[in-house]
């Protein structure tokens, strides 16, 4: 678990909205009918609520809440507040998905790019899966690239003698997710019907050092929250970083390519679950 929460921005995360909701419309996709003719959802991390306003397009009737921790992704995510135009409702709250459990039976609990923010998840499938009605269906993505060179490198550069004093243990490694195979068995043996996949994505971003300007939304932010108080310090790490992301991610004549592996679940509660 990083050393301090991130703190988050808004308008930088959604500089890449187009690329960061494709997997949410696709992890959409596979998610089967609810059993509930006005649905009950929960949106855990939210963010600025642009995506979870799509659950609203696909079940108009349905009563949704997106939770996250971040005030101000929270103030975002308040413009798409209120009455839906199918006749249901859309809101957002504050909450924790480390801690949070429905308190009602929901028929959909959904996740986006989230659960790789929450040591241990897996622990906390049984409580949201115990929250489902019958036929109600969990569903997630999380990143599956923390291999690559975007994540290695930032790794590297924080566990250098340079910086090592200042971001030990502030940023997360490789298991902060599991493999399909790991998440088929923990949400089967949850008594679940369960989907699992992985895509990698290759983005073509636009843009000067388009990379780091994607990391500065998501996977930066611990590094940029720890050093914060030092601006001379977070300059300079984000140099750093600046000059080895343009050697591992070279611009082309249409953009820069960027591969990001993603890993997918739906999982279905039996109905006699």
């Amino acid at each position: 678990m990083p050393a301090t929460a991130p703190t988050w921005d808004p308008a930088q995360y959604l500089r890449h909205a187009d690329h960061r909701a494709r997997p949410f419309a696709d992890l959409l996709a596979r998610v089967p009918d609810l059993p509930a003719r006005v649905p009950r959802i929960a949106d855990l991390g939210c963010g600025p609520g642009n995506v979870t306003a799509l659950l609203a397009e696909r079940w108009p009737t349905a009563r949704i809440t997106g939770y996250d921790n971040s005030p101000r992704m929270l103030e975002q995510a308040d413009r798409y507040a209120g009455p839906t135009p199918g006749g249901g409702h859309l809101d957002f709250a504050a909450a924790d998905a480390r801690t949070w459990t429905p308190a009602e039976p929901h028929d959909l609990v959904i996740s986006n790019a989230t659960l790789q923010w929450v040591p241990d998840h897996t622990q906390r499938f049984p409580d949201w899966i115990a929250g489902l009605a019958p036929g109600g269906t969990l569903a997630f993505q999380v990143p599956g690239n923390f291999a690559a060179p975007s994540h290695r490198l930032m790794r590297e550069l924080a566990d250098s003698p340079r910086w090592r004093g200042r971001l030990a243990g502030t940023l997360r490694h490789d298991d902060a997710v599991l493999g399909p195979e790991d998440y088929l068995a923990h949400l089967s043996a949850a008594g679940c019907a369960a989907d699992v996949w992985e895509t990698t994505y290759i983005h073509l971003l636009a843009g000067e050092d388009a990379v780091l300007d994607w990391v500065k939304g998501t996977g930066l932010r611990p590094v940029l929250t720890a050093l914060d108080d030092d601006p001379e310090a977070r300059d300079a790490f984000v140099e750093e970083y600046r000059t080895v992301l343009r050697a591992a991610y070279p611009a082309g004549p249409h953009g820069t390519p960027f591969p990001f592996r993603r890993i997918f679940a739906v999982a279905r509660k039996r109905t006699g679950a």
